[in-house]
């Protein structure tokens, strides 16, 4: 028996893989259908940050990150992939510390495309949910209920401290 059969490769395993792909297949449709519209250089995850700074106007890395409750890190990415697409530019903030976010002129053109997929995008959800017996988003809903009675971390160190014990009684 060699060593990987007595321990296998526990990435072999995932509950959430499967809503991963899924998401995945959902943001490649989406994208197929920025092909269809000629829309170039434009991923699913821009819509959100497009679409907000063509409703507020210029904004900071950190306040558009704050407005879409994602990492700072994870937006400065996006706005950094958006930028090299031609969507956005920077401009002196408030202070001299600071730069703005802004919409070039072609992203102010896609801006009404964008808004109307989104619309589109969350009418099909919810039709997607009416089909199904258990809808996603109480799942989420539900697991957040159950985080707050425990925490992800809190569960997490549980199982470490049991796979500890496991390990001791078997040594």
């Amino acid at each position: 028996m060699s060593p990987s059969d007595e321990n296998p490769d526990p990435t072999e395993q995932s509950h959430w893989r499967p809503l991963r792909v899924l998401q995945d297949a959902m943001d490649d449709d989406i994208a197929k259908l920025y092909d269809e519209r000629g829309v170039v250089g434009v991923r699913p995850r821009f819509a959100m940050p497009l679409i907000r700074l063509g409703r507020r106007g210029a904004m900071t890395i950190r306040q558009l990150a704050e407005s879409l409750d994602v990492t700072h890190s994870a937006m400065s990415q996006t706005v950094s992939a958006m930028r090299r697409e031609g969507l956005v530019s920077s401009t002196p903030g408030t202070d001299a510390r600071t730069r703005e976010v802004v919409l070039t002129e072609r992203a102010e053109a896609l801006v009404p495309f964008l808004e109307a997929e989104w619309r589109a995008t969350e009418q099909a959800v919810a039709e997607l949910e009416d089909e199904i017996p258990y809808a996603l988003s109480q799942v989420v809903r539900d697991i957040e209920a159950a985080l707050t009675r425990r925490s992800f971390h809190d569960r997490i160190v549980r199982q470490l401290a049991r796979a500890d014990d496991t390990s001791a009684a078997s040594s």
